[in-house]
């Protein structure tokens, strides 16, 4: 039976403070956020009319984030979290606000047009609660997309909670493409999933994308 943790004590685990996510990965190119989501992100804002907002969950160095404020407009809204933030010197643009914070328990205090977790949920506790809130932090005509791997989630004695987990977040809005692990939503939702979260286990093993991840556990 595995150890479950609280989201506390996950995040001083070696695996959640893995300082190789999202610090290399830029906006285009061959390691990028174009890449993993298919499609640019900026692109996908400049289509839009009026000011435009993105925030990135999981956004380790935002090197995306800096990316994208030299091709959008000046009213742009670029917001990074991460646990651990930037480990190096970034550089300074008044469109991007870098904020080092658990997601936990962290909540903005705007909604977006665009919100991202490029293989950032692997590493978090209460998938599903993050799913949820997240969902909230839209704007009405807004999209969310984050990679998403079903293996992580298991019921409490451990077996695998995929097939559930999958039917709630369709049900819900959520579209899943499992060639890509890509979780989709469209548009703004007020969410709560019928899921109780029990802890993590970041002793899971490698996930799909052959690095180590944590396992969330719910009744």
């Amino acid at each position: 039976m595995a150890i479950l943790h609280p989201d506390a004590d996950l995040e001083r685990s070696p695996v959640v403070a893995n300082r190789t996510m999202n610090r290399e990965r830029t906006l285009t190119g061959v390691n990028s956020y174009a890449r993993e989501l298919g499609f640019d992100p900026a692109a996908w804002l400049l289509a839009r009319s009026g000011p435009v907002s993105w925030l990135d969950l999981c956004s380790g160095e935002a090197r995306a984030l800096f990316a994208a404020a030299g091709r959008l407009p000046e009213d742009a809204v670029l917001t990074g979290v991460d646990l651990v933030g930037p480990l190096g010197q970034v550089p300074v643009s008044p469109a991007v606000d870098l904020v080092t914070a658990s997601l936990a328990d962290w909540t903005p205090a705007r909604r977006y047009d665009l919100i991202t977790c490029v293989h950032g949920l692997h590493y978090l506790g209460d998938k599903l609660g993050l799913l949820a809130r997240a969902a909230g932090w839209l704007n009405p005509d807004g999209l969310f997309a984050a990679q998403f791997d079903p293996a992580s989630v298991r019921r409490a004695d451990g077996g695998s909670a995929a097939r559930p987990v999958l039917a709630a977040l369709r049900a819900a809005g959520f579209a899943y493409r499992p060639r890509r692990h890509l979780l989709t939503l469209d548009g703004h939702r007020e969410l709560r999933f019928a899921f109780e979260y029990l802890g993590a286990d970041p002793a899971a093993g490698p996930n799909f994308t052959g690095q180590p991840g944590v396992a969330s556990y719910y009744a």
